[in-house]
């Protein structure tokens, strides 16, 4: 078995609880920074979308969520997490069936 693709992304560092911020204000929100185990890793906006829907399962529904790749750690950073922040293409791949059999797959087994 590919040893990348057993691992939990946080038994490969790419989320870390130091990179997790959590505020408790009036509009409560969370801040999710992932680290990519290498600079070009092609499964890095699929990682991303895989947090998000997994907070958006997990957390209040009122709770904001931000996710984005931790700075300087992948080449295409700014470009994957405009993606990320852009609520009408996070909803456009929710809405995918083939997307959410991947990201579905991918929390298989950790929700």
């Amino acid at each position: 078995m590919n040893k990348i693709f057993s691992d939990t992304l946080e038994q490969l560092n790419v989320v870390q609880e130091e990179l997790i911020k959590v505020y408790d204000t009036e509009d409560p929100w969370v801040d999710i920074s992932f680290t990519p185990t290498i600079p070009h890793c092609s499964l890095a906006t699929l990682i991303g979308l895989a947090i998000k829907v997994k907070l958006s399962r997990s957390l209040p529904p009122n709770m904001k969520t931000v996710v984005h790749i931790t700075p300087g750690t992948h080449n295409t950073e700014a470009a994957i997490n405009k993606q990320l922040a852009d609520k009408e293409r996070v909803a456009a791949a929710i809405d995918n069936p083939s997307v959410m059999r991947t990201v579905n797959q991918c929390l298989k087994g950790r929700e």
